[in-house]
């Protein structure tokens, strides 16, 4: 049986690696773009991966997308939820503005992707959820209030949903991603580079595949009982 994987976030850096993966492990892959028609295209044309544009901190978008990517695929039974952003300020200079927009798409968006496809999961008895989370979320960061607290949330959302879908064959885990080699990290100054790597024991930055690795673990039918699990992604940075 062929399973319908969803990622949000999905054409560019982390997701772009996740939806390959499952792609190329047999799932039909959908993935999710916020704004970035350019790339959302050339990602499409070099993979095949259809990919569907929505603001995942509308439940109305979110809904109404899932329906056409459900119309265009099948029943989707696997999310990975990585759609994320940041807005960063020292908490004494953050506006609500920035709270907002970070809560509304880091935690907000989950429960907008994940909500209207759980009746689907339990009528069929199997569902994946897969939240990306962070290594900011459990460890904080200087000037990421918002981000560090939606990320936070985001792991007490996966024990949570667990509980309730683990009856019907439904598991939801968290991967918390440290520093990873992506086009935004890759942008930084160069000594900005050196000075994170200089904080990770393994000497290096993780790679994107590295995380789609463990969602491919994850969303296989073969992981069951591993459920309301975080795996730490991080190269010993931090250990919880």
């Amino acid at each position: 049986m062929e399973r319908v994987a969803l990622v949000t976030g999905g054409t560019r850096g982390i997701g772009a690696a996740i939806s390959t993966a499952l792609k190329n492990d047999g799932y039909n892959v959908a993935a999710t773009y916020a704004g970035n028609d350019a790339a959302a295209s050339k990602f499409s044309n070099e993979n095949g991966i259809n990919t569907y544009k929505w603001n995942v901190a509308s439940y109305e978008e979110s809904a109404e997308g899932l329906e056409k990517v459900q119309a265009d695929l099948g029943s989707i039974d696997t999310v990975v939820a990585n759609a994320g952003i940041t807005r960063d300020a020292p908490f004494h200079k953050m506006t609500p503005e920035q709270w907002n927009q970070v809560v509304d798409t880091n935690l907000t968006g989950v429960f907008n992707t994940v909500h209207p496809l759980w009746p689907s999961m339990r009528e069929h008895k199997f569902g994946r959820v897969i939240v990306i989370s962070s290594i900011n979320g459990q460890k904080g960061q200087f000037a990421q209030v918002n981000y560090a607290a939606t990320k936070a949330g985001d792991l007490g959302m996966v024990k949570s949903l667990a509980h309730e879908g683990a009856r019907t064959g439904i598991t939801a885990n968290a991967i918390c991603p440290g520093y990873i080699a992506t086009d935004m990290v890759m942008a930084m100054p160069e000594k900005a580079i050196e000075a994170t790597i200089s904080q990770i024991p393994t000497g290096r930055l993780g790679e994107p595949e590295e995380i789609a690795r463990c969602v491919l673990f994850l969303a296989s039918e073969k992981s069951g009982f591993i459920n309301g699990s975080t795996i730490s992604a991080n190269g010993a940075q931090f250990f919880v």
